[in-house]
């Protein structure tokens, strides 16, 4: 799986993802795992956890740095974007190792790292990558793995942490599979990859047929766009006007 997620990392920064446990000492003495938390990278699982004696909830941590990054007040604008900047993380990774090599890889929120500190794209780390177990059923897989094992829990803890709509964030999920789907699809045919970039399409119209991706916004298979019916709140970014996908055009 290590080989396969280099290979994803070609298709661009989004799809690229940390491998290896770590770094050793220059004289090989120390421990033989420096890494991730060494860093200043947490597991993922970290970040979905509902702790109520937490001093600071790290989703509402992590808004206000995006929020402060981006020049605006409003933490459910930096709530929004930074659910939508790791979804699209999340999905770039899985999607294209499904398409690229008919695996998904094991991606279980306790094993993913990321560090909060670092800017888009966010960083992930996956010090021991393993792929789940052969499947017919790609689909479901990237459901489970990415949909059930990280934005339902990523949700939850967002709605926690910042008043921000559910279903906006939903839109996100939808707007951040389109997206990896754009790119990946743009990349398998530039090469003559035409097997893949129709893989591409399948698999991710039959993940916008889960309940909860379904309503998020209309995916047209012809031109590979994308329409959602909510609004990331980009637009109340200082200069930022309207994603391509937006409603509100």
């Amino acid at each position: 799986m290590d080989r396969t997620l280099r290979d994803v990392a070609e298709v661009g920064p989004f799809f690229a993802v940390r491998t290896g446990p770590g770094e050793t000492g220059a004289d090989g003495g120390g421990s033989a795992d420096d890494g991730p938390r060494a860093h200043g990278y947490r597991p993922l699982a970290e970040l979905y956890a509902t702790d109520p004696r937490r001093a600071v909830h790290p989703v509402r941590e992590r808004a206000a740095d995006v929020a402060g990054r981006l020049g605006t007040p409003e933490l459910r604008v930096g709530a929004s974007l930074a659910f939508q900047g790791l979804a699209a993380r999340l999905w770039s990774v899985a999607l294209g190792a499904a398409v690229l090599a008919g695996r998904v890889p094991d991606m279980a929120a306790d094993r993913v790292w990321w560090n909060p500190a670092l800017s888009a794209p966010n960083d992930l780390w996956l010090p021991h990558p393993s792929a789940l177990p052969d499947s017919d059923d790609l689909a479901g897989q990237l459901a489970g793995t990415v949909l059930a094992g990280h934005l339902v829990p990523l949700h939850r803890a967002t709605r926690e942490a910042c008043p921000v709509s559910g279903g906006l964030l939903w839109g996100n999920a939808g707007s951040a599979l389109a997206g990896s789907l754009r790119v990946l699809h743009t990349w398998c045919v530039a090469r003559g990859r035409t097997a893949e970039a129709r893989s591409a399409l399948d698999l991710t119209a039959r993940l916008f047929q889960e309940p909860l991706l379904s309503g998020t916004g209309t995916l047209d298979a012809g031109d590979v766009s994308f329409v959602r019916r909510s609004c990331c709140l980009y637009y109340r970014v200082p200069g930022g006007g309207l994603c391509g996908d937006c409603v509100l055009r």
